[in-house]
């Protein structure tokens, strides 16, 4: 009898993983603690690679619609200084290996290949136990408990999976994003949409930078990128959005209005994001009946290739499954060695936010955009 794989996560390397069991006709089930799709937004947009995020896609049976969410134009690249002056300037002319779609686009079409069902909403995980010989218990907020005989963990930087396998935990980098948007920049912010560019903004000195990105309707999406201690954001209170707005721009003072605005015109309130990693080496022994994909497995500080890495563990390890639906010792064994020196690989070849942020910024990124 196959065995169903209990999946904790709804997120891109969940559902892929979901979708390519489904094709195999392996049952699954996928517990999210959010209370719908809709619960929250997912983030802006994705550049899905073509030597990874495409073929899990391609996995998943899903390349031909992936296609339809793809937004033209936006692998253009701009760099400028302080003063608004365009130090590099890329166009996409179409010919990029990693087009763009909205990552809420993206994971309503992986939503959208599963039977009903197959996506249970409003399961936050409270804690997950070994019973002996590969089996174990997750339980519930709310008290109800799930037995499984395979249990994959994907959900994210704070699994709760995690701890079955190893005692990693995420530590903070030292640099964080505070995010916001723009809507409708080309009728409502002219001067910030034409700033941007087509494609993503990048505006980068030591310890500090502006990063912005058109995304579907003219919207602007805006990070402020910031090299500063656990304990200074703390002093910021981002309950009052226009105290933090306020904070925040303080440390461009002296910057051009085009790229302020990124900031002071913000139309939701600014959001603390503090990124966090694994250790680039991060891996466990084989334990019977558990396994990691995505964030839990691999957590880099964001590069472009997260989304596709879970994308991708998730496609492999349903392949797996299916190459061995007798012998889930086997598929996971076969996942784990090939997935601890793929990510370790990506992780270590990424772009260092440190680097990016360096003493030479934005001059070495610019000789590093133009030798690619």
């Amino acid at each position: 009898m196959t065995t169903h794989v209990t999946i904790i996560g709804a997120g891109l390397g969940g559902l892929t993983l979901a979708r390519v069991l489904h094709l195999h006709g392996i049952p699954c089930t996928v517990y999210e603690a959010e209370a719908s799709s809709t619960a929250r937004a997912q983030g802006g947009l994705l550049d899905i690679r073509d030597y990874n995020g495409q073929l899990a896609l391609r996995a998943a049976g899903l390349l031909d619609e992936f296609r339809g969410l793809i937004l033209d134009g936006r692998q253009a690249m701009r760099l400028v200084d302080r003063d608004g002056k365009i130090l590099f300037d890329d166009p996409d002319d179409g010919t990029g290996g990693n087009p763009e779609v909205q990552r809420g686009e993206l994971r309503q079409m992986l939503l959208d290949s599963l039977p009903a069902g197959t996506v249970r909403w409003g399961h936050k995980v409270g804690g997950v136990r070994a019973l002996g010989e590969g089996r174990h218990e997750v339980a519930f907020a709310g008290g109800a408990t799930v037995t499984t005989s395979l249990l994959v963990g994907a959900d994210g930087a704070w699994s709760r999976v995690r701890p079955l396998l190893s005692d990693a935990t995420p530590e903070y980098t030292g640099i964080s994003f505070v995010e916001t948007h723009l809507f409708d920049g080309d009728n409502r912010h002219p001067t910030s949409a034409k700033t941007v560019g087509g494609g993503a903004l990048m505006v980068l000195e030591p310890g500090k930078g502006i990063l912005a990105h058109r995304e579907r309707g003219g919207n602007l999406h805006t990070w402020v990128l910031l090299s500063r201690s656990r304990e200074w954001f703390a002093d910021i209170d981002f309950t009052d959005a226009g105290a933090a707005t306020a904070r925040t721009v303080r440390e461009f003072d002296g910057w051009a209005p085009e790229l302020t605005a990124l900031i002071t015109d913000g139309e939701t309130p600014p959001v603390l994001r503090m990124l966090h990693t694994l250790p680039i080496e991060h891996r466990w022994d084989r334990t019977a009946g558990v396994t990691l994909i995505g964030d839990a497995a691999h957590l880099t500080a964001p590069n472009g290739e997260g989304a596709n890495l879970a994308m991708y563990d998730g496609a492999e390890l349903g392949r797996a499954v299916a190459a061995h639906p007798h012998d889930m010792e086997a598929a996971l064994a076969e996942y784990e060695q090939a997935m601890f020196p793929r990510s370790a690989a990506a992780a270590a070849d990424a772009p260092d936010l440190y680097e990016m942020l360096g003493e030479d910024t934005p001059y070495s990124l610019i000789n590093s955009f133009a030798g690619s």
